[in-house]
């Protein structure tokens, strides 16, 4: 799914809660398990009528939150054999990582694609 145009003259405010569709996803640092996700949903289902910008932004972050959530699961199970352990620090810290360079990407008025995503919300 191609990025939508930036409209022209977007207003901050619209910029502001793409950033926030990305930025609230640190949420899981303070609230484990579905912090992560549920963030960048709430924002989304409030603002994505105001614009189709949000709209994308949002629905680019829940699909890589709920990419996450499936990749920490696969993960957590393999903690049993132990090599999950490493795969579980590793994806924590890509996260937050990615969702950092989200959110700037945002703020500058672009549209950032996550690797690793799976596109269930179209």
């Amino acid at each position: 799914m191609p990025a939508p145009p930036p409209a022209p003259g977007a207003s901050s405010d619209i910029r502001t809660w793409c950033v926030l569709c990305h930025a609230a996803a640190l949420l899981g640092l303070f609230f484990h398990f579905l912090g992560h996700l549920l963030g960048p949903l709430i924002v989304w289902l409030v603002k994505r009528g105001d614009s189709p910008e949000v709209d994308a932004h949002g629905k680019e972050s829940l699909n890589f939150q709920i990419s996450m959530l499936i990749y920490d699961a696969i993960a957590a199970i393999l903690c049993i054999v132990l090599i999950g352990i490493p795969i579980l620090i590793a994806l924590w810290v890509l996260n937050t990582v990615l969702v950092i360079i989200a959110s700037i990407q945002a703020s500058e008025g672009k549209f950032y694609r996550y690797p690793i995503t799976i596109r269930l919300i179209k």
